[in-house]
């Protein structure tokens, strides 16, 4: 069975266990404790060289970068599809997670803000208001994508959830923990509150990981 190590709470590793949940694929959970720079030891760095959560490790075969990884889950395992059939359609949902996966959450991961406290001497109310800035930002960018296409259906692309899902719905989890005002994007919200009726999100979300406090 596949190895992910991974942090309840990084988005990373969330969307990986949404994308491997929707495949239907079972896997073995490693916790790696982000909380205690685990994952600057040596023992993780001799799996992913980057020191960075998830990595998936199939066989012989260690994959790292959650884009890489889905990507290779589409190939492998292609049912049920996380891209639409049609060219312009992977093309439009491809750019709706790239504006998570690109722009919103790089700037606001852990070891960014880690750099803000302790290089910077940001302050708490500095930090999230950094993160707010650039997840407004994007959501704002996201909203307005997803309110001109009228074939949105209950996910972000029709009616059955995929990649841009599997991206959003971590970075929201993020929102809210940062205190972001989600009420100026209700498609977003919407898309979140039909994710959360299936088990493949719900198993996937970080209070429900073997890591997560009590």
């Amino acid at each position: 069975m596949m190895k992910l190590h991974n942090f309840f709470r990084s988005g990373t590793s969330h969307r990986l266990r949404i994308a491997l949940n929707l495949k239907g694929i079972g896997y073995d959970y490693v916790a790696v404790d982000l909380r205690t720079e685990e994952h600057l030891g040596a023992a993780f760095k001799a799996i992913n060289p980057q020191q960075l959560v998830p990595a998936l490790v199939d066989g012989d075969l260690t994959m790292i970068q959650t884009p890489a990884i889905i990507e290779w889950l589409e190939e492998r395992h292609p049912t049920p599809p996380l891209l639409p059939s049609d060219p312009d359609d992977r093309a439009r949902v491809r750019a709706l997670a790239a504006i998570v996966g690109c722009d919103i959450h790089p700037i606001n991961n852990r070891r960014i803000l880690e750099y803000l406290r302790k290089q910077f001497g940001q302050d708490e109310i500095a930090v999230q208001a950094w993160c707010a800035t650039w997840i407004e930002a994007g959501f704002a960018a996201l909203e307005t994508l997803l309110a001109a296409d009228t074939r949105r259906g209950r996910f972000c692309f029709g009616d059955t959830p995929g990649l841009a899902d599997v991206y959003l719905i971590p970075q929201v989890e993020s929102a809210r923990r940062f205190k972001v005002d989600l009420s100026p994007y209700p498609n977003i919200v919407a898309i979140d509150s039909a994710c959360a009726e299936l088990d493949a999100f719900r198993r996937a979300e970080p209070a429900h990981q073997p890591d997560a406090p009590a």
